[in-house]
């Protein structure tokens, strides 16, 4: 599976920005998808991941409820909803594909990362 994380960019404090993350390759029904995302001089840590059926999703809770995961299985894509977005949501922020959610939840063991696309939020 081939993963595009795209839609990064500059977004004022409180406002919203959209990821998108396009898959190609492997069947992408196959997969539950996630994003990650990492903050300069941090780690790379968790933020939302979805089933393959969009049944289940699950957000760290530093952006509960601000955040919101979908996807199109029609388009191959995943998407991360960004609002009241904060200057510590400042990161690159990536999309990952793996078989089992619990990859995703643990960040360990995932199949498949796409390249990072750059959110900067000014205050």
């Amino acid at each position: 599976v081939q993963l595009q994380a795209s839609g990064g960019g500059y977004a004022q404090a409180g406002g919203p920005l959209r990821l998108s993350c396009a898959a190609s390759g492997r069947t992408f029904i196959s997969y539950d998808m996630g994003w990650f995302r990492q903050a300069p001089g941090k780690e790379r840590v968790f933020v939302a991941a979805i089933s393959w059926s969009s049944d289940s999703t699950y957000y760290a809770d530093s952006v509960k409820g601000l955040f919101t995961i979908s996807r199109d299985n029609a388009k191959n894509t995943v998407y991360l909803q960004m609002n009241s977005l904060k200057p510590e949501d400042t990161a690159v922020y990536y999309c990952a594909a793996d078989p089992n959610s619990r990859s995703l939840l643990g960040g360990y063991g995932v199949d498949y990362w796409g390249k990072g696309t750059l959110v900067t939020v000014s205050s």
